[in-house]
């Protein structure tokens, strides 16, 4: 499948604690977006619904930078 990123990997370094290594897999994660494509995958939206979700996440931001200029 096109578009498809490689998994994220982590591998223990010598003498590193198994804690260390699942920290670093956990912000090598969210870096690199993963759950977030995880969860936009997890269910199917019609374009027009997902025209609709992204018009109405523009008009949220929107809101919330004027809110910002006002204060």
């Amino acid at each position: 499948m096109g578009g498809c990123s490689p998994l994220a990997e982590v591998r223990l370094q010598e003498g590193e604690s198994l804690e260390n290594a699942l920290r670093r897999f956990k912000r090598k994660v969210q870096t690199e977006d993963i759950i977030k494509e995880v969860k936009r995958h997890s269910f199917y939206l019609k374009p027009g619904e997902r025209k609709r979700v992204k018009e109405a996440l523009a008009r949220k931001r929107s809101r919330k930078k004027a809110r910002k200029e006002q204060d």
